[in-house]
């Protein structure tokens, strides 16, 4: 069975799994992901923040423990929202359970919108780029990270077990669906170029103002072997953007 979305989250052993990958000290999120996402956000204090596809609101804390002045986290999951939930109960975060595609996007609201790992999820990325910059106030960011399309491009690779020596990249200019073996579990992910996300963001009105590949670097692995493997391939990509002040 293929799962779209969030819908896997909500398949309470696929859930359990993921949490305990998703958590796990040498997660690439958090050694490789993390920093570079924290390089393009920049200074927040006091700003209003929309987290799309917000997971347990993990980076809602490590937002709100940056003194902005409001988070509001979005999922499709109620699994996700539950333990989003959790995570900020006693703070000045909040969880809505919708879908990115049907969440009611007010406008001129936010300050900066996020989204960690999640919009290789949506089929329409260029939909979500317009209602992004539409809920954003004059001067708005917004910073994202999705697998990198040399990733998304096949997944032949992931047909192996252990880990890899080498990745087979194939159908990189073929846009569209694909479904990934992942975690016992066939998910459905949407491979876009590099130019296509670039230009759908331009398109929508943005001015782009920074994109990094996760570079590794090797202060942030306690493995040095762990920091070799992961110099050689990217895993991630990330953008930063924004919206022009009028």
């Amino acid at each position: 069975m293929e799962y779209k979305g969030s819908a896997a989250y909500d398949q309470q052993e696929f859930f359990d799994r993921y949490m305990q990958r998703r958590h796990r000290t040498e997660s690439p999120n958090t050694s490789i992901e993390k920093p570079s996402f924290f390089e393009l956000i920049g200074e927040i204090s006091g700003t209003h923040i929309l987290d799309l596809g917000c997971g347990d609101a993990s980076l809602g804390m490590d937002l709100l423990n940056l003194n902005v002045s409001s988070y509001t986290g979005i999922d499709g999951s109620a699994n996700m929202c539950h333990k989003a939930a959790e995570t900020l109960k006693g703070t000045k975060g909040r969880v809505i359970q919708s879908t990115m595609e049907e969440y009611s996007f007010p406008p001129a609201e936010f300050d900066l919108v996020v989204s960690q790992v999640a919009l290789h999820y949506l089929e329409d990325f260029a939909g979500i780029a317009n209602k992004v910059y539409q809920t954003l106030k004059s001067g708005g960011k917004f910073v994202f990270s999705v697998q990198h399309p040399l990733l998304t491009a096949s997944f032949k690779s992931m047909t192996e077990s252990g880990k890899k020596s080498d990745w087979i990249v194939d159908d990189y200019f073929h846009s569209g669906k694909r479904t990934e073996p992942w975690i016992g579990e066939e998910v459905v992910k949407y491979h876009r170029t590099t130019e296509e996300y670039f230009t759908a963001l331009q398109n929508a009105g943005f001015l782009i103002s920074g994109l990094k590949e996760g570079t590794p670097q090797a202060a942030n692995f306690d493995d040095p072997e762990e920091y070799k493997r992961r110099m050689r391939i990217p895993l991630f990509l990330l953008f930063s953007c924004e919206k022009p002040p009028t």
